[in-house]
């Protein structure tokens, strides 16, 4: 091939690739104008489980919580109280309001009453069938006849044991009641006003604005602006998943912004040019755009960790941009082009083994993992061919040296070597006594919570709000399931029945179930023939004391569960029905006031029953993430051996010296996190994967090159600006971020020092 084909086809794929630029210019565009983003932290978690109903159960219960906001709003006294609460309420409905208010109505109390009055026979508690065993019952129900409130003969026939009310009681629970069209609960000494918003946005595409928090502050300001001494609590899940949303944004800025200034200032120094720094940026803004273009046109999405991730991508794919301005720094007169078909062995092998690495963490079933994998890869990728294509072109004239490279390349020459003399023997002494005391201080942590932290006050507010109203966990739950809806119900009933022993010995503050609302057919029958029996004796009773003649007992009816669902009444419950489900039938069972020191008494509560098992989410998902954790152990173990190999098919011998330098950095990282007391997690282990691609480049570099200056300032710019970007993550509040950062910068910090004690002592050596 001539220079002039060579040079017209090389023109041909820079005017290709400026195409290709300009696309994903439009659709930047495009993207953020729309905002597609994704902040919930669960998504880094494996979304597929193999079995339906339960993944149908956790499907139901998360979608029946993203949205809902629960406000409590208290005063001194109950006029205050409401006061407060319609300033609030009126506040938090203004216009634009993020939310939408879920009033309570009178007309759906009513319209309940109504729907169960009708099958009132057959719905009893577990006191009131025990009531009805007691002999005393007949004359404790003449007794009522003749009390004030009894309301006359009539009202009193027909409930003359006094059911009705004490069911509603004990199903609207000892709190909770309406007064002045409000819903009302009692707690902490004062009524508080329950307002229930929901929110408007999607709970987990928010745009890192603090919509629904400043919604809810203002509301709160005029809460107090209409009395004294009102108390404004609130809490739901759409308010963390903005709080993440708004932090992810804030890190997002502080972490690019950061790398790129260090970035741009490691380019002055050494080259002294506007020219680089203005390429170099250029290649990394392309590189991040095409990570953002490719995932989200992959995922449908982008996760705000995503982002904030991606943001340290800068860090390493400026590598590319570097080494092109040290060589030419060191090589002036050779052609760019020339240059640039030198370059690209080295280039395009350190693109592979860097995009390999990251490409390597969506190994992992991980949603989260995988978006960030191919955010990294397509960024690096973009910014690989950004230098290869645009460079040669752009840049007409070498950039002078500085003082600054010259004295970053020639500390090559003064930096120690391994040999048989007394300090290497002391430094490796040193070594052991890190690795002998920090390993096994290493403690190991697959706590789903070490994966997220929400903000103080808000997790305070939550459980404040959990037990003003006793909210149920969603965290552990019973699954319940059978052939048809009625096993489910009966199964159900059986395992509530256990409950009640446990509330009473204060192992669990109560429940939430379908069979509160629902029994069982087969309960409201046996119910209604008890109570049926009962009445019969009251009423003839009663007829005979005064003379008339016994009236006719009306048959009971039986409430089935799809006029149950039907109805508005069912709305609270549906997220506990899951129906049927691939041919199986299942419903959950929430608890309240749940201690976590008797989870092993509550989880025992299910043996023996068939169709009912215990689900401890959080237990389970942590157990995956151990899982996980083991299986990218052994894959890094993998690597390591495989790297090895593609070392002595290169090297020979002197693979040793490229391989071993990221093996002890890596090491030594662990030890160091064991010293610092900071748990190793499933994102340690995948950010040593990353260590390996990024680590054993560096060995690379020094061996093709030896004692060259050049190469050794391109690796010691590329070095320090990986390690500000990684660095610089692991400030970031997300603590799966945080211990990804920390790891790394540690062991990149760890490698660029090691590496360069292990060149050979001269070009013979091996």
């Amino acid at each position: 091939m001539t220079e002039a084909t060579h040079r017209a086809r090389w023109k041909a794929l820079a005017w290709a690739w400026l195409l290709a630029v300009a696309a994903l210019a439009v659709h930047q565009a495009d993207f953020w104008r729309e905002a597609r983003l994704d902040s919930d932290v669960m998504a880094l978690l494996p979304g597929e489980i193999d079995d339906a109903l339960l993944k149908a159960a956790n499907a139901r219960l998360a979608a029946g919580a993203t949205q809902q906001v629960v406000v409590l709003v208290g005063a001194p006294d109950w006029a205050a109280t409401r006061r407060a609460a319609e300033a609030f309420g009126a506040r938090v409905m203004g216009s634009g309001s993020p939310f939408a208010v879920v009033a309570a109505s009178e007309d759906a109390l009513e319209g309940a009453l109504a729907f169960y009055a009708g099958h009132r026979q057959g719905l009893l508690t577990p006191a009131q069938r025990a009531q009805l065993d007691d002999p005393r019952t007949v004359e404790l129900a003449l007794a009522r006849l003749y009390s004030p409130g009894a309301g006359g003969f009539g009202a009193w026939r027909e409930d003359p044991l006094g059911l009705w009310p004490a069911w509603w009681q004990d199903r609207a629970g000892a709190a909770l009641s309406t007064r002045d069209g409000q819903l009302v609960v009692r707690g902490e000494s004062r009524d508080w006003a329950l307002l229930r918003l929901e929110s408007r946005m999607p709970a987990f595409q928010l745009d890192g604005e603090r919509h629904l928090r400043d919604a809810l502050d203002r509301a709160s300001a005029a809460a107090r602006a209409a009395t004294n001494e009102v108390d404004v609590i609130t809490g739901g899940v759409p308010l963390h998943a903005e709080a993440a949303a708004v932090r992810a944004r804030t890190e997002v800025g502080t972490i690019g912004l950061g790398s790129l200034i260090a970035v741009v200032a490691l380019v002055w120094l050494a080259f002294r040019s506007p020219r680089p720094i203005l390429m170099v940026s250029a290649s990394l803004l392309v590189g991040c755009a095409a990570g953002v273009s490719v995932t989200a046109l992959v995922f449908g999405q982008v996760h705000l960790l995503t982002l904030v991730f991606g943001a340290s991508l800068v860090g390493v794919a400026e590598d590319y941009g570097i080494h092109w301005f040290a060589s030419r720094q060191a090589q002036p007169d050779v052609p760019p082009r020339t240059m640039m078909r030198r370059l690209l062995p080295a280039l395009g092998l350190a693109l592979v083994t860097s995009a390999l690495a990251y490409l390597a963490l969506g190994i992992a079933p991980f949603p989260g993992l995988r978006q960030m994998a191919v955010f990294s890869a397509a960024g690096l990728a973009a910014a690989f061919i950004t230098v290869a294509l645009w460079f040669p072109w752009l840049d007409g004239a070498a950039p002078r040296p500085s003082a600054f490279a010259r004295a970053v390349g020639r500390s090559l020459l003064h930096w120690p070597r391994l040999s048989n003399h007394w300090p290497t023997w002391l430094a490796a002494g040193a070594v052991l006594v890190v690795l002998a005391i920090g390993l096994p201080r290493l403690a190991v942590n697959d706590d789903l919570r070490s994966l997220q932290s929400s903000p103080p006050d808000l997790l305070a507010q939550e459980a404040r709000l959990g037990r003003v109203l006793g909210l149920p966990s969603p965290a552990q739950y019973f699954l319940v399931e059978g052939e048809d809806a009625e096993q489910v119900r009966e199964r159900e009933e059986a395992l509530t029945d256990r409950l009640a022993t446990l509330v009473e010995n204060d192992g669990l503050g109560g429940w939430r179930a379908v069979t509160d609302w629902l029994p069982s057919s087969a309960r409201q029958r046996e119910d209604a023939a008890r109570v049926q029996a009962v009445e019969g004796r009251v009423l003839a009773r009663a007829a005979e004391l005064l003379g008339e003649a016994p009236a006719p007992t009306e048959p009971a009816t039986t409430l089935s569960h799809a006029d149950w669902l039907a109805h508005p009444v069912s709305e609270p419950l549906r997220p506990l029905w899951l129906g049927a489900v691939d041919g199986r039938w299942g419903s959950v069972v929430l608890l309240e006031g749940l201690d976590p020191g008797r989870l092993p008494a509550l989880a025992a509560a299910a043996d023996g029953l068939p169709g009912v098992r215990w689900v401890d989410r959080s237990a389970t998902i942590s157990g995956v993430l151990a899982h996980y954790r083991h299986q990218m152990s052994a894959w890094l173990l993998a690597g390591y051996a495989a790297v090895a190999l593609a070392l002595w098919l290169r090297f020979g011998r002197r693979a040793w010296r490229a391989w071993l330098p990221t093996a002890l950095a890596a090491t030594l990282s662990l030890a160091l996190l064991g010293w610092l007391g900071v748990p190793l997690q499933l994102f340690g282990v995948l950010a040593q994967l990353l260590l390996l691609g990024v680590g054993v480049d560096y060995g690379i570099f020094l061996l093709e090159h030896r004692d060259d200056p050049a190469s050794w300032l391109a690796v010691s710019l590329g070095a320090a600006s990986t390690l500000l970007a990684f660095g610089l993550l692991a400030l970031s509040a997300t603590p799966a971020l945080h211990s990804f950062g920390l790891t790394l910068l540690l062991g990149i910090g760890l490698v660029w020092l090691i590496t360069p004690c292990f060149r050979p002592a001269a070009p013979a050596a091996t």
